[in-house]
């Protein structure tokens, strides 16, 4: 079985009104997480906000706070919940770095994604990912055309699996043709490898034909009710995760209408949930996106 499997958050991070990190708003938010139920968390991903974040104060005491709540929990509970934690750059050596420090703090993974404006051919995106899986922690792959400029097809992503410790993809193509060739031609002869999506209203669809789950920016707001889809799905209960599945369909279209993490955080703050403000270059949603995200927070009784 996968080693990584369920729902795991990628967190946003909370802000102060003039853009500092709310770090009181951050041990909030892991315990709201922790105590939702979420199977695992992605801390200093993309809708962490982690490129405008200073490595060395902001990132270092966040993680130190994400893996002190963590583990703090499983020995109350005795239940393990894996940390991914963000590790990208479109520089090698850099990612290499972060990879190092995601294995020195103890996480579970590393999430690297593909170099983003370098552009890099099929070939230096393979030695990107054969650099960082020389440092001995479990790597995700991160796929996002959308954010990088280039997709890793599916033969180049089957080199990158036969590197050691690659553990996982995080799909965010948005090509189910393409996720099911993942499954049918890497994860069909590994099953340890895990397909998880990176786009919450393909999740089901996913799950249904094979993955493992989800990397979700939704379960900022809702992880109890993200995490009950993709086990109903595992519990072969598909019923029940479809009846999930379109009650949230709104608010997951609605929780990118005017960008990631913009939309989410909005809502967040419009539930009373720690989230506040956005750094430059980000700025804060539209009045007509808070409308929509306002409608579809009422219509899926959020």
């Amino acid at each position: 079985m996968a080693i990584l499997r369920g729902a795991f958050t990628a967190l946003i991070t909370p802000m102060n009104p003039d853009s500092s990190v709310d770090y009181e708003g951050w041990r909030k938010l892991v315990r709201y997480q922790l105590e939702g139920g979420i199977d695992g968390l992605v801390p200093l991903g993309t809708s962490g906000e982690t490129p405008t974040l200073e490595e060395c104060g902001e990132e270092d005491k966040l993680i130190d706070i994400v893996m002190t709540e963590v583990r703090s929990f499983e020995k109350t509970t005795g239940k393990h919940v894996p940390v991914i934690l963000g590790s990208s750059s479109n520089n090698t050596k850099d990612a290499v770095r972060y990879c190092e420090r995601a294995k020195k703090v103890g996480a579970d993974a590393a999430l690297v994604v593909t170099p983003y404006y370098n552009k890099p051919s099929d070939e230096g995106i393979f030695r990107h990912f054969e650099a960082v899986s020389k440092v001995g922690v479990p790597i995700v792959v991160y796929n996002i055309q959308g954010r990088t400029g280039r997709n890793i097809s599916t033969s180049v992503l089957k080199r990158i699996a036969e590197l050691p410790n690659i553990t996982a993809v995080k799909e965010a193509s948005g090509n189910i043709n393409q996720m099911m060739d993942v499954i049918l031609e890497i994860k069909s002869k590994n099953k340890e490898f895990s397909v998880l999506s990176g786009d919450d209203s393909l999740t089901l669809p996913l799950l249904s034909v094979g993955g493992d789950g989800v990397i979700s920016v939704v379960s900022n707001l809702t992880p109890s009710l993200v995490t009950e889809l993709v086990h109903d799905a595992f519990d072969g209960k598909w019923e029940d995760a479809r009846k999930l599945h379109y009650r949230l369909l709104p608010f997951f279209k609605a929780a990118f209408v005017d960008g990631n993490p913009t939309s989410i955080k909005y809502a967040m703050n419009y539930k009373g949930l720690p989230a506040g403000a956005v750094r430059l270059p980000l700025v804060e949603v539209t009045a007509e996106a808070k409308k929509v995200i306002e409608t579809a927070l009422k219509e899926c009784n959020l």
